[in-house]
């Protein structure tokens, strides 16, 4: 017998731990190879993060690994709004065949507008940031070919 599968908590599940991959894992089992690739970007990304607090904005390489954690928040949130977004039929029929399901308030969809607002903020912050250190990178060569 398959486990009902809530609309309401893979939606919340995406927002505190998609960037892990636990939202794949609650619907589709600790086995769903996508959810296993979740975790190591986000490591990476994070290592970006804590590479800038301690060597500060000149480190070259936390200029890769940080937008690699922005764009991984993002995906997550991008989950936890189509998930909550779904309709309740089409929900059931994908995650939950045979079983009719009590039907959503208001969760998932307080859920999908918590994820726009962070997904938003994050996607748009994560593309700020790598524009910003794509044209610093550029204007160093400029300056290293003048020398």
């Amino acid at each position: 017998m398959n486990h009902y599968r809530s609309k309401s908590i893979a939606t919340w599940i995406a927002f505190f731990g998609g960037t892990l991959g636990l939202h794949r894992f609650y619907l589709h089992g600790f086995g769903d190879k996508l959810g296993w690739l979740h975790p190591l970007p986000t490591a990476i990304g994070l290592l970006g993060v804590l590479r800038i607090r301690e060597l500060g904005q000149d480190d070259h390489l936390a200029w890769l690994l940080v937008p690699l954690f922005g764009l991984m928040v993002a995906q997550a949130m991008l989950f936890a709004i189509v998930y909550g977004l779904t309709p309740d039929e089409k929900w059931d029929a994908r995650h939950n065949p045979g079983q009719a399901g009590p039907g959503t308030r208001w969760a998932p969809v307080l859920g999908a507008i918590a994820a726009l607002m962070v997904g938003g903020a994050a996607l748009m912050g994560t593309i700020a940031y790598g524009g910003q250190k794509f044209f610093e990178w550029q204007l160093e060569g400029e300056a290293a070919v003048r020398r």
